[in-house]
């Protein structure tokens, strides 16, 4: 249990979500010796690394560019066992963190905030928790998480089946039974890929239900030694320099040229990616695979091939190559030995745009084709993505507006951290940052650094009240629209863009504009450029 008094009172900040935006965001403010605590809907910090604990859950971004840079110390004593760590590590990582730096004491759990209202003439939020109780708060900064709100299909009967079932999200912390199990996994986007190749040989039967594939690339995992982790604490500021420098916030560094070499040159280079760690395959490729088609193109051929060459059966391959969009057009799953799940006896392949599940039985699936006998349901459906969690709270500004009103067509925040008729309400990681196209905590920490600078600017001048001017907001997301048209993936069905959203209350086939693709350097020229300049886009007061 958290040591903070459940008497909730008043205080300067109050900081929404302990996962890793809002860690980070009370240790700049408690070092600061502001009056700030946490408020987390869950019973104990971790955010995604807390919630998301099915098998094969990992980071897809190298370990040692996901960790915190900010403390020295941290840096020097920390020791990733795994290129690309594991759930039950990250985890770890995360509580030795706040252990270590004493956080926990500044955090109520089981603190679901339901809905929170402006209080224009004492300029402070008010906050209604989900166990009645309130809180006020001069600022509120929201560090919720662009994937925290996990959605489910809507199909007829999902209550009568009678055995397990479960979103990803919601894997229970006891062990569930996997063997001699008949298991369905529904969907297969980054989270179904991982849990699908994890349990492939673990279960008695798995059928995996998909409505459409997407590409995806080998992680390419292995143990961090003794000696690779020495070699890497020694280049920390290197690596982390390198990032800051990258688009995407990744070590891998893009290149131009695409045309200037030769086919063969081309897939001699793509071979060579193919077997890399991470991202390469996207991040290290040539960049005009994200604005020429014909060039997108050829690569999806290749990855394409890839897969037929790693799957035995011609007819599944094919089913597994997405037809609907280029590689790299959605967001990419990496994954270890996915695709030779398939070639296993005991897993099989439903196309569900072939023939369409029709209702959950009380023992099954029933598709137009067929009923499937299963004993576990698993849900990798998805969430809804970076304004889900906003959504979910009823969050009232000027006037009594709701924000999900103001954004129910697409966000408009001035850099994706303030929106106009919301003074006081800070977001890390919020729509139309650049959180939602890059290595996460990379982004965040810049997130939270600037987030931290302007409050401190508003304290020390005595300003108590903050909010974007609506011109400058506009302004902005003017700029979010154009980096992102100017992409291929402009009318990609992905959750970057919810344009194909099973999200109630999202039109189906509507971009919504909810991160922004300029890459990381750009986004960090325009936010120094404005704490250089004096903040000229907010107004104080």
């Amino acid at each position: 249990m958290s040591d903070v008094t459940t008497e909730r009172g008043h205080h300067d900040v109050v900081v929404l979500g302990a996962g890793v935006s809002g860690i980070y965001q009370i240790k700049r403010l408690t070092d600061l010796g502001i009056d700030a605590i946490v408020l987390e809907a869950d019973d104990d910090l971790g955010g995604t690394w807390y919630r998301n604990r099915y098998p094969g859950a990992r980071f897809d971004s190298e370990s040692y560019t996901y960790g915190y840079s900010f403390s020295k110390e941290l840096l020097e004593e920390w020791h990733w066992k795994e290129r690309f760590s594991a759930q039950p590590e990250n985890l770890r990582y995360l509580n030795h963190v706040a252990d270590k730096f004493d956080l926990r004491r500044h955090m109520v759990f089981n603190a679901r905030v339901e809905a929170m209202e402006w209080d224009e003439d004492d300029r402070t939020w008010h906050l209604r928790l989900q166990d009645g109780s309130t809180t006020t708060a001069r600022f509120v900064i929201t560090s919720i998480g662009p994937l925290s709100i996990p959605t489910l299909p809507r199909y007829e009967g999902m209550d009568d089946f009678q055995g397990q079932s479960f979103h990803t999200w919601a894997w229970p912390k006891d062990p569930v039974p996997l063997a001699g199990r008949r298991v369905g996994v529904i969907g297969t986007g980054a989270t179904g890929i991982q849990v699908i190749a994890e349990i492939a040989d673990k279960v008695g039967s798995l059928t995996v239900f998909q409505r459409r594939p997407n590409w995806s690339t080998p992680l390419n995992n292995a143990p961090i030694s003794d000696e690779e982790m020495a070699a890497i604490r020694a280049r920390y500021d290197e690596i982390f320099a390198n990032c800051a420098a990258s688009p995407g916030g990744f070590e891998h560094v893009a290149r131009w040229g695409f045309w200037d070499h030769t086919p063969e040159e081309r897939r001699a280079l793509w071979d060579e990616l193919y077997d890399q760690p991470g991202f390469a395959m996207l991040a290290a490729n040539f960049a005009e695979i994200f604005f020429d088609e014909a060039a997108n193109r050829e690569l999806s051929d290749y990855v394409a091939d890839r897969i037929r060459g790693r799957v035995h059966d011609p007819e599944v391959a094919e089913k597994l190559i997405p037809k609907d969009h280029g590689f790299g057009m959605q967001r990419l799953p990496l994954e270890t030995k996915y695709f030779e799940a398939y070639n296993r006896d005991n897993v099989h392949l439903v196309d569900i745009t072939e023939t369409p599940i029709e209702r959950l039985t009380p023992t099954g699936i029933q598709t137009t084709a067929g009923h499937h006998e299963l004993d576990l349901i698993v849900y990798a459906t998805g969430f809804d993505a970076i304004t889900g969690g906003y959504d979910r709270i009823d969050i009232r500004g000027v006037g009594g507006q709701a924000l999900r009103d103001k954004w129910r067509d697409s966000p408009s925040t001035y850099v994706g951290v303030l929106s106009h008729g919301f003074p006081n309400l800070l977001m890390v990681a919020g729509p139309q940052s650049v959180s939602g196209s890059s290595n996460f905590p990379r982004a965040i920490e810049t997130g939270v650094n600037w987030v931290t600078g302007l409050l401190q600017h508003a304290l020390e001048h005595g300003h108590t009240r903050i909010e974007a001017q609506a011109d400058a907001e506009q302004a902005w997301v003017a700029e979010v629209e154009r980096a992102h048209e100017r992409m291929l993936f402009r009318r990609s069905k992905g959750w970057f863009t919810g344009y194909n959203s099973n999200v109630e209350g999202h039109q189906e086939g509507k971009v919504r504009y909810q991160a922004y693709f300029g890459g990381a350097p750009r986004y960090a020229t325009v936010i120094d450029r404005a704490v250089a300049e004096g903040y000229p886009a907010i107004d104080f007061s």
